[in-house]
Parts: C-alpha cells; sequence; structure tokens
C-alpha cells in the first residue's frame, strides 16, 4: 500500500509545474522490496513499480501508480490513483493535499481490499533542510470498514550538494479496533526509516534503513534500495 505521496515522481512535477503550463512524465522504479510504512507487501521480494503523472502550474496533479505485490494469497498487482493539488503558502511553507484510491488485483477476492484514503502534507523550509508533517485518513482502510490514521514527522538536509538524508518516523493507528487491529492485536505501531538520496546519470537512487515496532519477518529491520528514472512525455 502506496502512502508517500505517492511517487517521487509526482514530487518533482510540482516543481517543474511552476515554469511550464503542464507537464506529462513517467517513471520507472525497482525496488529490492516494496514496504508500506515499513511492512513488506511482496513478502521481502523485489518489486517493479511504474507511473504516469500529470502536473499543472496552478499545482494540481493526477496520475496512476502500480507495483507487483504478494500477499500470500494470491493477489499480485497493486495500482493506486491520486489526485492532489500543492500550494505554496509561503516562501517557506507549502502544502500538499489530495485523495488516492488503491485498488488490488490478481484473485477474485482482491478487490475487497480496495480503499480510498485523503492526504495532507506540511513542508517548511529553513537552513536546516525541509521539516514535514504528514497525515493521512481512510474511512474504510483494506476495505475493513476500519477508520485508520497514519501520522508522520520527517526531515530532509543535504549533506552535499545533490546528497540528501532523510529521516522519518510515522504511527500507523486504527480509530476501529474491533473491525481492524494489526499483529498481536495492537491497535497501532510504529515505523523508523533513514534514508540517503542521490541522482547520478539521469537515474535517483535511494538506500534506506527501515525497522517498526511489530514482531515479524515481514517488518524487521532491513536495507533497502530503490533505483528510478523518469522521462518526460
Amino acid at each position: 500500500m502506496k502512502n508517500v505521496l505517492y511517487s517521487l515522481s509526482a514530487l518533482s512535477l510540482l516543481v517543474t509545474s511552476q515554469t511550464a503550463l503542464a507537464q506529462w512524465s513517467t517513471t520507472l522504479t525497482g525496488a529490492s522490496d516494496y514496504t508500506f510504512n515499513g511492512v513488506s507487501q511482496t513478502l521481502n521480494d523485489p518489486a517493479l513499480q511504474g507511473s504516469i503523472d500529470y502536473a499543472h502550474d496552478r499545482g494540481w496533479y493526477a496520475g496512476a501508480w502500480a507495483s507487483n505485490v504478494d500477499f500470500g494469497d494470491g493477489t499480485d498487482l497493486e495500482v493506486d490513483v491520486y489526485l492532489g493539488n500543492y500550494r505554496e503558502l509561503s516562501k517557506a511553507l507549502s502544502v500538499d493535499y489530495g485523495i488516492a484510491y488503491y485498488t488490488y488485483h490478481g484473485a477474485s477476492y482482491s478487490s475487497d481490499s480496495d480503499y480510498a484514503e485523503a492526504y495532507t502534507k506540511f513542508a517548511y523550509q529553513s537552513s536546516l533542510g525541509v521539516s514535514e508533517a504528514n497525515i493521512w485518513y481512510s474511512w474504510d482502510y483494506a476495505g475493513t470498514d476500519a477508520g485508520h490514521v497514519i501520522t508522520m514527522l520527517a526531515h530532509s538536509f543535504d549533506i552535499a550538494d545533490g546528497h540528501t538524508i532523510r529521516a522519518s518516523i510515522d504511527s500507523s493507528n486504527s480509530l476501529d479496533g474491533d473491525k481492524f487491529m494489526w499483529q498481536g492485536n495492537h491497535k497501532s505501531y510504529y515505523h523508523y526509516r533513514l534514508a540517503y538520496q542521490t541522482a547520478f546519470a539521469g537515474f535517483d537512487f535511494e538506500i534506506a534503513a527501515e525497522d517498526t515496532d511489530i514482531d515479524s519477518k515481514y517488518a524487521d529491520e532491513r536495507v533497502i534500495l530503490l533505483i528510478s528514472r523518469t522521462f518526460s512525455l
């Protein structure tokens, strides 16, 4: 399940769209594992992902994203669509808000897990880097009819030109424990992530170490490598 606003290409488009009326792009990504808030969506196996994105100079953007998944039940594909708006509230403060819809495919019952999610993300830029406060809310999480909230605090800073460190902590919280619980009958869990990001020869690279407080081999400490490339259309 993909919440991070949805792809790095969408974020880069928001910057590009300030100098062009509109732009289409597509991004291809190879990942050593596809995790959602620290939980593997591919049973710890690699993933191939792709997106197509549209951005307008007024800050509106839309797109679709897809990845292979493996939940061990016949579901093997996730396809997400999203619509949002990015606004600069001041020279330092920006907000990104929108809605996404997650769909699952492969088995006859895979679509039972489809659900929508609304999000709002604030970013503040200073001499110390970029600080973020983000929230995602679903009223039918994973098709369980349960309310669910994810909150995140993050900070990014450059250690050199073109070399960025991003640290984040997020909490996933079920608002209806009688309908949805995490492993061990917990209503919430924490996810910690530290990533190094750079670009070379037209490719974007990210190496991230992450962990959760869930006791599972699919949510324990790990290092993930992502390599992506964005093409203008």
